[in-house]
């Protein structure tokens, strides 16, 4: 195995523009939970990177061994050096380079009766990262990043998705209301998670194709957007709470739609 002990070296370079987005077709991940979530999702991992301490694990070990099979570069760095790849501010001690997972949001519109969620301009990459996650968790079949979202492969996305945005099926549709009319094209009834005056989350019917909309930080869904939509939903709320965090939005009512078709399914 190859050593690298200076952080000039151009493996540190290339790991660094990963971290800011700027190679195309590459993601970072950090940490050996994300590294095995990659290898079990079939990406190509390009290269990667493990500290000496953490080669040492035992638990590491079949991890270096599926590295090998897979033909992946793997190198040993000083931990100096494991400083400048990881971008997180105590670092695993394993991070890697993969393929960026292919988008398609045709994917999510396979079975009849489809659950997408459409985040708009949710900025912030933890958040749309537990988007992602939580909608694997209560059986959405897709999440696609419109507007000004955060790159749902971005590495603090992809982190926060804790691995299910490697396997989940995302798209990313800069125009929100592209992303709309494609879900309509599917047949899918278009509901907008509003902060009040919406009709309450528990009040609603989720049976057939669904798309709901789950919006930005501060901002919410665009008011053009919301006024479209067939139905505007809403959390209930004691006051003087307002609003709610966007993942938390998402949530609470991908598991009443998960509650709901259960509930379902077991009458019939």
């Amino acid at each position: 195995m190859k050593t690298v002990s200076s952080r000039q070296n151009p493996v540190v370079a290339r790991y660094r523009a990963a971290a800011r987005g700027e190679s195309a077709g590459v993601v970072l991940l950090d940490g050996a939970h994300l590294v095995v979530e990659a290898l079990d999702a079939g990406l190509r991992l390009r290269e990667a990177a493990i500290t000496p301490a953490a080669a040492a694990r035992h638990e590491v070990e079949p991890i270096l061994a599926r590295l090998t099979r897979a033909s992946t570069d793997v190198v040993l760095v000083a931990a100096s050096v494991m400083d400048a790849l990881s971008p997180v501010k105590s670092p695993s001690g394993i991070v890697a380079l993969a393929d960026r997972p292919a988008t398609c949001s045709r994917r999510m519109y396979d079975r009849a009766s489809p659950l997408v969620l459409i985040a708009v301009d949710v900025q912030d990459p933890g958040n749309v990262g537990a988007i992602v996650r939580v909608s694997e968790a209560a059986g959405a079949d897709g999440v696609i990043a419109g507007g000004a979202c955060a790159d749902p492969f971005g590495w603090k996305s992809i982190r926060g998705s804790m691995g299910s945005a490697l396997r989940l099926p995302l798209a990313v549709q800069r125009d929100a209301g592209a992303a709309i009319a494609e879900a309509r094209q599917h047949g899918c009834r278009i509901m907008a998670a509003v902060p009040r005056d919406g009709r309450s989350m528990f009040q609603l019917d989720y049976a057939g194709p669904v798309a709901i909309l789950i919006g930005g930080e501060g901002t919410g869904v665009p008011a053009c957007l919301a006024a479209g939509a067939d139905e505007r939903v809403t959390v209930p709320m004691q006051p003087p709470v307002e609003s709610l965090n966007a993942a938390v939005t998402a949530a609470l009512i991908v598991y009443e739609v998960f509650r709901q078709r259960s509930a379902e399914s077991v009458s019939e």
